[in-house]
């Protein structure tokens, strides 16, 4: 974390990842514009809300056929291809961000599990059996929209060392919460899919091995095997292996090398402009020669290949995510129904919605913090320069937004009951607002004292 203190490291590390922040804060407001219109459509008409978004849609052809509620094409497509950007994000931060050595990624791989681990054990320690028991990886998410929504609000007095740390921590978070579902979230599984979708897998590896970046490819068989794993269930559709896993296992399988290496961007781009401006012209100005074509090819190309598919398919998804993705996904799954039109909905803030809501803000809370003081204490990782303990506590707050990424787990688990999911969703809205609002204003406050702390110096 030393080099982000450097102004070299500053406007190596600035623009990205405030062009990254920039793209899911902007989509906050949708966000929240999205749960509000849930709630209201919930309690004013629970009916038509909830036949709405398990009204059946199919897509057939000769080859498929797939038919479910707009809910499961929600959870099941959209998200997959959520979890397929995650995937990139994780695989780009690994080979060439802040996961790409242990000591840049220490501090936030320790306090990402530890912002995992906590909030489980306290969730366990209400003691619940049953199907409420499977409820224990709702408060290890977190919305990494939200949270950097709540960060951009602070403006520029937040160090561009902590927003890193939130992005790594929520990227490694993300990481956890697939490996949960894939493990504990699934169904009873069809391993002849399975096995297919795998082999699917190895040949993507192998072109990617090849520095084949056809997307055609990647994208056929990416749909293919997301579609063995949506009909991986014994019972059906969604009821296997969640399609969403595909998504970050095909993320894995896109190449991250680019066909033209940046040092040659350059020369290849004069070489072909020098070749352009050299040839004799044509005598009719609005036809190019061959060789002028040529040279505008050999541009044209040098332009598309210095950026890897990685990077090409991150960047032009990202939009697309933060500002359709989301908010749909909110839309379809954030109506928590508060107001009772009938009898036998029981009641909502229960045990449950306590136990949900505690696990998110003093559970992320504490195991974040706690976690990397414990990392720095041990000399694994290295605390950001006047950063307090009290700000991170602050960011360990803002970790405990869980939202989307609690509310999908969620619908997975308590996806028999909805009398459960509605009282997890009050949960996590309330544990969600709580830990958002302590993480702000502790925030504001300990930036305020990290600022007043630094030593003068001459101008």
């Amino acid at each position: 974390m030393s080099e982000i203190q450097s102004g070299t490291g500053r406007r190596r590390l600035g623009d990205p990842f405030q062009k990254f922040i920039k793209f899911f804060t902007s989509g906050s407001a949708l966000l929240m514009i999205a749960t509000a219109v849930a709630v209201v459509w919930a309690n004013v008409d629970h009916d038509s809300y909830h036949h709405f978004w398990h009204s059946p849609f199919g897509i057939s052809s000769e080859i498929f056929n797939v038919e479910m509620g707009l809910m499961h094409w929600i959870n099941d497509g959209l998200m997959a291809i959520f979890f397929f950007v995650v995937g990139l994000e994780i695989k780009r931060e690994f080979l060439a961000g802040e996961l790409s050595s242990f000591k840049q990624a220490s501090l936030p791989i320790f306090a990402a599990i530890g912002g995992m681990v906590v909030p489980i054990i306290l969730y366990f320690a209400f003691g619940f059996e049953g199907m409420a028991a499977k409820g224990w990886g709702i408060p290890m998410a977190t919305d990494i929209a939200f949270s950097l929504g709540i960060l951009s609000l602070l403006g520029k007095r937040v160090p561009l060392a902590l927003k890193v740390f939130l992005t790594a921590l929520a990227i490694v978070d993300d990481l956890g919460a697939v490996l949960v579902i894939a493990l504990f979230y699934g169904g009873d599984l069809n391993w002849t899919y399975l096995m297919i979708a795998g082999i699917l897998l190895i040949v993507l590896t192998v072109a990617n091995l090849r520095n084949i970046q056809d997307l055609k490819i990647y994208t056929f068989l990416g749909f293919i095997i997301w579609y063995l794993f949506l009909q991986s269930g014994v019972d059906g559709p969604g009821s296997g292996l969640h399609a969403t896993i595909a998504g970050v296992l095909i993320a894995f399988t896109i190449p991250a090398r680019p066909k033209v290496h940046v040092n040659e961007f350059l020369a290849r781009i004069k070489s072909g402009l020098t070749r352009f401006d050299s040839v004799p012209k044509s005598e009719n100005e609005r036809v190019l020669t061959d060789d002028q074509l040529y040279a505008i090819n050999e541009v044209e190309y040098s332009v598309k290949k210095v950026q890897s598919p990685l990077q090409f398919i991150e960047h032009q998804f990202h939009g697309f995510i933060s500002m359709f993705v989301l908010p749909v996904f909110a839309l379809a799954n954030a109506g928590v129904t508060i107001i009772h039109h009938g009898e036998g909905n029981g009641e909502v803030f229960t045990s449950l919605s306590i136990a949900i809501a505690f696990s998110l803000v003093f559970g992320k809370g504490i195991g974040i913090t706690f976690f990397s003081w414990l990392a720095v204490r041990l000399g694994i990782a290295v605390k950001p320069k006047r950063s307090s303990w009290l700000s991170f506590l602050g960011l360990a707050f803002l970790g405990g937004i869980g939202f989307t990424m609690s509310i999908f787990i969620a619908s997975l688990g308590f996806k028999g009951s909805p009398e459960l999911l509605n009282q997890a969703k009050i949960g996590i809205f309330v544990g969600s607002i709580v830990a958002g609002l302590f993480g702000f204003y502790l925030l504001k406050y300990s930036l305020k004292k990290d600022e007043e702390s630094k030593p003068m110096t001459l101008r």
